[in-house]
C-alpha cells in the first residue's frame, strides 16, 4: 500500500473467526470428530445424514469448551443461551439449515489485547461469540460436484470482532493472537491446513474523518496468517481503484486465490433477514451456573499472555517471545525449568529451543512435536553444563540437536562426540605455551604487544585448533594474555 493511499483512505476490517471445538464427537451426534485423514463421508451418523426422526442430542463438552474460549476472550459467558435454525440453502448439510445461535449466543462482548510487531498492543473488541455446527466440504468438477459430509455437524464457535482493526499487519496480528489463545486454552487442536481454524475478513474503505463506513466486502475461508495479510492488502488496493474511479463497490462476498494472490467475486452478500431465523424447537435452552462456570475457569491452562511477562522478566526479547509462542509445548517446557532450577538456566533452553523453531516462527504457529520428547531433566543438565563451562555454547547447540533425535542424556552425547570442554588450566598453559612457541605465530604475538588486541583472536583459534575444540576459550584467552604480557 502505497502512502499516498493510505493518507486519503482509511481501511476499516472486522474478522469472523470459526473455530472448530477439539471435542471427541461431533456437536449433536455421536459420530467421530476428527474427520483428518478420513475417506469421504465416513465419520457421519444418521444424524448428520438428517434422516427421519433423528432428533438432535447436544455435546456437554461443546459447552465446556465453549466457556473456555469465552474466558480466553475475556468475555462474558451467557447463564442462558439458544440455538436457532439458519434456513441458507446448504447443499453439504442434508437437513437444507444450519442450527447456530442467533439471538442469545453462549459468549458475549469482550477484547483482547493484540501485541504489534513495533512492540505496542492493541485493544481488538470482541462483539460476541456463538456455537453453531459446521457444513460439510464440497468437491467441484467439471461437470458434478462430490459431497462429503465427515465435517458436517462439526462443533465450532464463531468470535465476531469489532471493527477495531485497520492494516493488514494489525489483522494478520490479531488471527496469530486468536491462534494462540484457542490452542492454548485447548479449545482447538488448531491445524490449520485441515481447516480447524477459518477466517472470514470483512474490508471496507473510507475517507479518514468520515463518520459512516464504506461498503464492506467479505473474503470467506482463509486458513493462514499470510493469505489473511496479503488479501487485505489486495482488497485494499481493489477498492480503491473502484472509488477513485468514482465507481461504488459492492457489497459481495468474495473469496481468496492463492495463485493469483488475487480475491475473487462468489455472490453478492445476504443480509441477516435472507436467512429467516427461527428457534429450534428440538434443542432446549443451554443454562449455566455461575458456580459451573468458576469450576471450568478454576481448570484453565497458562495463556499467552503468562508466557510473555516471565519471558520479559527472563530477559527475553519480543522476537523469541514470538518464536516461543510458535509452540505450546515449548512455552510449557521453559516454563516448567524456571520452575525446576532457575531463570539462567531456563533462558538458556529457551534460545536452544527456537533453533528448532525459527523455521516456524512467521508460519502456522503448528509447534514441534519433538518437544514432547526432550527430558526437563537432561534439558536442564546440558544448561548446567554450559553453566559450569564443561561445554561451550557452540557445543551444547550440537548436543542439544542430538538430543532431539537420541535417549541418551547430555553427558554421553557429548563425550560420545569429544565435546567435553577442558577446563584444567595447567593443560591449557602447556597448549598455549606450544601456540606461543610456534615460530609461524611470531607476527601475531608481536601484533598484540604491539598494541594490535585483533590477533588475539587468531591464537585463540590456534589453541582451539591444537586442543581439537576442548579448551575453554575464556580460559585460554586469559592465560594466553597473561603470557604474553610476561614475555
Amino acid at each position: 500500500m502505497k502512502n499516498d493511499l493510505l493518507n486519503k483512505y482509511e481501511i476499516t476490517i472486522g474478522i469472523e473467526s470459526h473455530v472448530q471445538l477439539a471435542t471427541k464427537t461431533k456437536l449433536f451426534s455421536g459420530a467421530d470428530n476428527d474427520a483428518r485423514n478420513k475417506e469421504p463421508n465416513s465419520v457421519v451418523s444418521p444424524i448428520d445424514f438428517a434422516l427421519p426422526g433423528m432428533l438432535p442430542v447436544l455435546n456437554k463438552e461443546a459447552i465446556n469448551l465453549a466457556i473456555k474460549a469465552g474466558l480466553a476472550l475475556n468475555s462474558k459467558v451467557a447463564y442462558i443461551s439458544r440455538f436457532d435454525r439458519k434456513h441458507y440453502f446448504y447443499p453439504d448439510l442434508p437437513k437444507g439449515y444450519q442450527t447456530t445461535q442467533m439471538y442469545q449466543p453462549i459468549i458475549g462482548s469482550g477484547v483482547i489485547s493484540v501485541p504489534q510487531t513495533n512492540g505496542e498492543e492493541k485493544q481488538v473488541r470482541i462483539h460476541h461469540a456463538h456455537l453453531e455446527e459446521d457444513a460439510g466440504k464440497l468437491t467441484h468438477h467439471s461437470n458434478y460436484s462430490l459431497v462429503d459430509l465427515n465435517r458436517a455437524g462439526t462443533p465450532l464457535i464463531e468470535i465476531v470482532s469489532e471493527p477495531d482493526i485497520h492494516s493488514a499487519a494489525e489483522a494478520k496480528a490479531y488471527a496469530q493472537e486468536l491462534y494462540r489463545l484457542m490452542t492454548y486454552s485447548g479449545v482447538t487442536l488448531g491445524d490449520l491446513y485441515h481447516g480447524n481454524m477459518r477466517f472470514d475478513v470483512n474490508i471496507s474503505l473510507a475517507l479518514f474523518g468520515s463518520s459512516e463506513l464504506g461498503t464492506r466486502a467479505e473474503i470467506k475461508n482463509l486458513n493462514s496468517f499470510k493469505s489473511i495479510e496479503r488479501a487485505v492488502e489486495y482488497e485494499f488496493n481493489r477498492q480503491y481503484k473502484i472509488l477513485e474511479g468514482g465507481e461504488k463497490v459492492l457489497q459481495e462476498t468474495r473469496g481468496w486465490d492463492d495463485n493469483k494472490q488475487s480475491t475473487i467475486s462468489q455472490r453478492s452478500k445476504e443480509e441477516a433477514q435472507d436467512y429467516r431465523y427461527m428457534p429450534d424447537a428440538d434443542i432446549p435452552p443451554v443454562i449455566l451456573t455461575q458456580e459451573y462456570i468458576d469450576n471450568i475457569a478454576s481448570k484453565m491452562p497458562k495463556l499467552p499472555n503468562y508466557y510473555r511477562q516471565s519471558w520479559y522478566e527472563m530477559g527475553f526479547d519480543s522476537t523469541v517471545v514470538n518464536a516461543l509462542l510458535g509452540s505450546q509445548e515449548s512455552a510449557e517446557t521453559v516454563d516448567r525449568i524456571k520452575m525446576k532450577s532457575s531463570s539462567e538456566i531456563a533462558k538458556k533452553v529457551g534460545l536452544w529451543l527456537i533453533t528448532v523453531l525459527k523455521d516456524e516462527a512467521d508460519s502456522e504457529l503448528q509447534g514441534i512435536e519433538s518437544m514432547n520428547e526432550l527430558s526437563d531433566d537432561y534439558l536442564i543438565e546440558l544448561a548446567t553444563m554450559v553453566t559450569d563451562n564443561k561445554l561451550s555454547s557452540t557445543a551444547a547447540k550440537e548436543v542439544f540437536n542430538t538430543m532431539l533425535n537420541s535417549n541418551e542424556s547430555p553427558l554421553e552425547i557429548a563425550k560420545s562426540k569429544n565435546l567435553i570442554q577442558m577446563s584444567d588450566t595447567n593443560a591449557i598453559a602447556e597448549i598455549v605455551d606450544a601456540v606461543l612457541n610456534d615460530p609461524t605465530n611470531s607476527s601475531a604475538v608481536q601484533d598484540i604487544q604491539a598494541g594490535n588486541d585483533k590477533a588475539i583472536g587468531f591464537l585463540v583459534g590456534q589453541i582451539m585448533k591444537l586442543s581439537k575444540g576442548s579448551a575453554n576459550p575464556s580460559i585460554a584467552q586469559s592465560t594466553l594474555r597473561e603470557r604474553i604480557s610476561n614475555k
